[in-house]
């Protein structure tokens, strides 16, 4: 468990694994992390924290939801606060994502496993329930404690003034991590998109492929349960009385044009799953039809040949019958007429069959 004093201006105040007593100041407001399995054994002390600093706790029912592993993205909210659960990504490195299993095709696609993360936002506290060995919540620890909070772009961060606000800032940090997934995604689909279109490919792992597109069919899902709780959190927000100062209600105004934002890098993250899911179904298709044409090719080729033999062998067929008077049969030069005659027809059907391209060379597109 990890508590901190967010103050408007200067590095968070690290107040450890103690819960906080005190109020916060007037421009500030406390943020209390914990993993699951210490929000389940700590959960007298937290509600009893956001009875006293709030004024009230959290329901039952949320309280299942913020220890559920397997809860999908969605959003809540009572009279006195906002539950957001949003999916993150589960990363290798941090020990949070089982190892892939061994199999062939797109590895990236065995390693899109998700674990929830529950945030509760009151107007003076953010209670956030993480996985165990949760990357993000290290990551804004660190940022927050910072004497200079450092943006992305290498210049100084504009401080979070509010629960919601903080909020909305783990969320897009963990959009972004399907952001960079799609880029890794698009390289390793475009490889197998040029392994299945080779015209000599022999493709034998199907299982792999199926696999692929249930997990891009899994991921959609996901951020589309995504792009629902934030939707319904920017209605929430829309609904909230007016502020009396106008800096509240510039603060609510760039509230909501952050969650407008998150919402557009999600439908972003949307966008291109569906658009590799539809690559991906594309790839294959052209890959059964080249197959299917190359077959083609074959039996055309086989059929020519037949063709050209056919009366090759009726001729043969012919002069190989047990009659006492055939003609040219007792002749001197009689074999030497009957293999002539047996040219002139192959010459003249592959004339024929090369007019009507049924033997020409595939034209290949430079």
């Amino acid at each position: 468990m990890r508590s901190l004093h967010i103050a408007a201006t200067g590095p968070a105040q690290d107040l450890g694994e103690e819960l906080p007593l005190a109020p916060p100041a007037a421009t500030g407001f406390y943020w209390v992390s914990c993993t699951r399995a210490e929000f389940a054994a700590e959960l007298p002390a937290l509600q009893a924290l956001l009875h006293r600093q709030c004024g009230g706790a959290l329901v039952d029912l949320h309280v299942s939801d913020l220890l559920n592993a397997q809860l999908p993205s969605n959003y809540d909210a009572t009279s006195q606060y906002d539950l957001l659960v949003f999916q993150r990504l589960a990363s290798a490195d941090s020990g949070d994502a089982p190892p892939p299993p061994p199999q062939h095709g797109a590895p990236v696609l065995t390693r899109i496993v998700t674990r929830p993360v529950g945030m509760v936002v009151f107007d003076r506290l953010l209670l956030t329930v993480h996985p165990e060995n949760c990357p993000v919540r290290d990551y804004f620890v660190q940022r927050l404690l910072a004497e200079q909070p450092i943006d992305a772009r290498g210049g100084p961060a504009k401080r979070t003034n509010s629960p919601a606000d903080l909020m909305l800032r783990m969320v897009n940090h963990m959009v972004d991590g399907y952001l960079e997934l799609r880029r890794e995604l698009t390289r390793q689909l475009d490889h197998w998109q040029s392994a299945l279109l080779e015209p000599k490919a022999r493709i034998s792992n199907w299982s792999a492929i199926l696999d692929a597109r249930l997990a891009l069919h899994q991921l959609d899902e996901i951020c589309e349960d995504q792009r629902a709780a934030i939707q319904e959190w920017i209605e929430a927000l829309d609904a909230w009385p007016l502020e009396a100062q106008p800096q509240a209600q510039r603060e609510r105004e760039l509230l909501k044009v952050r969650s407008r934002d998150v919402l557009e890098h999600i439908e972003r993250v949307v966008h291109h799953v569906r658009r590799l899911e539809q690559s991906a179904e594309t790839a294959v298709q052209m890959h059964f039809s080249l197959q299917s044409n190359r077959a083609n090719d074959i039996m055309r080729t086989l059929t020519t040949i037949t063709a050209v033999f056919l009366p090759l062998n009726l001729i043969a067929a012919v002069f190989g019958m047990n009659f006492e008077f055939i003609p040219l049969v007792h002749k001197q030069d009689g074999f030497w007429w009957a293999m002539a005659g047996m040219g002139v027809v192959s010459v003249v059907l592959i004339s024929y069959f090369w007019r009507k391209r049924y033997i020409d060379r595939l034209e290949r597109a430079s």
